[in-house]
Formats: C-alpha cells, sequence, structure tokens
C-alpha cells in the first residue's frame, strides 16, 4: 500500500513535489525533486527561463494530482497531466510537465538500480558529441575562439550573431540590418580562416524577418555556412516554407518547441534539417522519444536545445545516448565560459566534456547528485533577458 493508501504495481508512490527556482550564476534555474513514499527521489529542471514562477505554479497544481500515484507509470502521468485541464499545452504547462518527467525517469532509474538511458532502450552510442559554441564581440575574437576550438579538437562550432549593429545602448538597441551587415563580414572571415573541414552554424535567436533572413543569406558564399539556427520565429511555420523557397542552408529550429504537435510541421512539411528540441521544454523523455522517432522517419537529426543547468545536460546526453539520428550536444561552458562556481557548488559530479564529447555514465538514473545543503544560499532573483529595441523605440525580439 501507499503512503496514500492506494496500492500500485511498483510498490512506489509519489510522496512530494517540490520547485526549487533558484540563482545560479547570470540566470534561475527551476530544479524540480521528486520524492516516492520510501524516501527514494529524482531530479528534474524546467527549461522555460526568464518565467520560473510561472512554472512553479504549474508544478504546485500538478502536485496535487499526483500525490500516490505510482512513479513507474511515467506515460500514464504524462497523458494524465496533459489532458488534466481544458486548456492543454502550452510552454508553462509543458516545462512543468518535462521537468517532472525527468525527475521520475531519474527517480525509476535509482529504483532499479538502472540507469535512465536502460530505461530508455539502452545506447546506441558511449559517448554524446558536441559543438562548440562562440562567445565573442567582433570577428577578430570570434575567429580567435572558433581556431581555439578547432585546436581543441572540436569539428563543429556554432557561431553566435554579432550585435554591432546595436548603436548607443548596446543593452537595449538592435538593428537587424546593420547586424546583418557586420555578421554576414565576420562568417565569411571565419570560414576562410578554419577552412572548409570544419562544420559551421550560425545562431540568429530569431532575431530576423523572413526577408531579413534572405537578404542576409544571399550575402553569403556559398557553402560558408552548414547550418542556420533559429532565423526567425517558429509560431507560422508557412514563414519557414517561404524561407526554404529562397535559402539552401539548413535549418536547426525547435528550441522553442513544446509538443509533438508543435513539432508537426516543420517535420513533415521538410523545413527542419535539424531538430533543437530541448527536453526541458519539450515534455521530458516521454515526449522527446517521440519527437525523435519521427525525426529519424523523415531522415532529421536531433541537435538538442541545452542553455541551461547541469541536470538538463545529463538528461540531454542519456537522450543523446539512445537516439540514433542524432548529431551535436549544445553545451555552453567552455574556456570562455566556465562553470559558475555556485553551479559546482551545487551539482559536484556535473556532466563534464571528455575531449570533445560527453561520456555516457552508467550510474542509476541520471547519474547527477544536487547538493541540497546549497539550495537554500542563492534564491530565485527576478530576471529578464534584455529589452531590446530598434532606435524607433519599437519592440524586437532578443
Amino acid at each position: 500500500m501507499s503512503a496514500a493508501g492506494t496500492s500500485t504495481r511498483s510498490g512506489l508512490a509519489i510522496r512530494a513535489i517540490e520547485a526549487h527556482p533558484v540563482w545560479i550564476g547570470h540566470r534561475n534555474q527551476l530544479l524540480v525533486k521528486v520524492t516516492a513514499d520510501d524516501g527514494t527521489f529524482g531530479w528534474g529542471e524546467s527549461g522555460l527561463s526568464g518565467r520560473e514562477l510561472a512554472v512553479a505554479g504549474a508544478i504546485e497544481h500538478y502536485r496535487e494530482l499526483l500525490l500516490g500515484d505510482d512513479p513507474f507509470r511515467t506515460a500514464a502521468i504524462w497523458q494524465k497531466l496533459y489532458r488534466s485541464q481544458y486548456f492543454e499545452g502550452g510552454r508553462v504547462l509543458t516545462a512543468a510537465m518535462s521537468a517532472i518527467d525527468i525527475a521520475l525517469h531519474d527517480l525509476k532509474g535509482k529504483a532499479l538500480g538502472l540507469p535512465v538511458h536502460a530505461l530508455l532502450g539502452g545506447t546506441v552510442r558511449e559517448s554524446v558529441p558536441s559543438l562548440a559554441s562562440t562567445h565573442a564581440g567582433g570577428a577578430a575574437e570570434m575567429l580567435e575562439q572558433a581556431q581555439a576550438f578547432v585546436a581543441d579538437g572540436f569539428d563543429v562550432v556554432r557561431l553566435n550573431r554579432l550585435d554591432g549593429g546595436r548603436g548607443g545602448d548596446a543593452d537595449t538597441i538592435f538593428e537587424p540590418r546593420a547586424a546583418m551587415t557586420i555578421t554576414a563580414e565576420a562568417m565569411t572571415q571565419v570560414r576562410h580562416g578554419l577552412g572548409a573541414g570544419v562544420t559551421l552554424g550560425l545562431d540568429w535567436h530569431h532575431r530576423l524577418s523572413v526577408a531579413e533572413t534572405i537578404s542576409f543569406c544571399h550575402r553569403l558564399q556559398r557553402g560558408t555556412l552548414d547550418f542556420l539556427e533559429e532565423p526567425i520565429r517558429d509560431e507560422a511555420p508557412e514563414a519557414y516554407e517561404a524561407l526554404r523557397r529562397s535559402v539552401d542552408i539548413p535549418f536547426a529550429i525547435g528550441e522553442e518547441f513544446a509538443s509533438k504537435w508543435q513539432a508537426l510541421p516543420f517535420i513533415e512539411r521538410g523545413i527542419a534539417e535539424y531538430m533543437r528540441l530541448d527536453v526541458c521544454n519539450i515534455g521530458g523523455f516521454t515526449e522527446a522519444l517521440k519527437v525523435a522517432g519521427w525525426c529519424e522517419a523523415h531522415y532529421v537529426d536531433l541537435m538538442p536545445h541545452n542553455p541551461l543547468g547541469p541536470i538538463c545536460t545529463a538528461a540531454s546526453i542519456h537522450l543523446g545516448a539512445v537516439v540514433p539520428n542524432f548529431t551535436w550536444l549544445e553545451f555552453n561552458r567552455s574556456r570562455f565560459r566556465p562553470q559558475p562556481e555556485a553551479e559546482r557548488a551545487l551539482f559536484p559530479d556535473a556532466p563534464a566534456l571528455t575531449g570533445t564529447g560527453f561520456a555516457v555514465n552508467h550510474r542509476p538514473g541520471l547519474g547527477i547528485t544536487v547538493d541540497e545543503a546549497q539550495l537554500g544560499k542563492e534564491r530565485f532573483r527576478h530576471w529578464n533577458p534584455p529589452m531590446l529595441r530598434r532606435r524607433d523605440g519599437s519592440h524586437t525580439n532578443w
């Protein structure tokens, strides 16, 4: 019998679900702990950066639905949560579901003495490859960072658009056309500096329009970029179809997707060559595997979004270990962006690169420890990303 007085097939029942929004480094992380009645627990993470309290509120609602449930029934719990309200889905709800789903898999793995990847079908690779990301403020610095990554052994480098067109206030002003000019020049320099053997991508962080993206791509020499990440927002698949008719660079899309239904048109219509799903946003392992299989059937490769904390990284490594159509995992810790000291203290065995990839660990669950004594040291801070405007005062995307 469970603590709630209900028998479960696993013999375990969910006793507690806790949301921990904490400030780490330069941003918040929303960690979720699910505990069974025998004390076994698992950790998950939400991916909805900047709106963590909204997700924590959703988790409070979901906690009341799940107390006493069998934590092993992850597929049933996913359906229960998704269909528990009239207004189904949405990024806040699926971010909460993602964190709970990841925590349940961690709990289940610990209870069974198995790594999460064993619960997902077993490994198809023992090392999950990563790409390197530059964080430069100018073309010369970007090339220098890219060359350093190549010297470290990376053969895939993701570049970030340059914001040199912002103007007077670098924190609030962004002018797409000016940024396009300086970024196109930098892309050409980096490609010439690195040669043809390095795979190069560029993240525009959905800051452009369709017309601006086409104009930008036409400024590049053919073969400069191997993938273009998030040039525009994802609300209208038809806009990406318009881009595809004018641009032949592969698109990397999907970090904002919150369900298989949101991914559907991009996969079915052939407008995403790389799927950038985030296991902490898409709906956890339960939903991510469905999207991954759908992508495999359409020859679309996974390139997961992973800018968050070590739990997201650990979960993404387990996903990458079992998915055959996997390319590279985003990872932002590098010689140019070291791990914050507070994060090191909270996650003493956080995943770390071995060369240019992550060795798949075989410890039970996610294989990551959270030092709960560190949780209260840096509580939640209200934070927003830069609220960008154009020089005429109108709002634009960050």
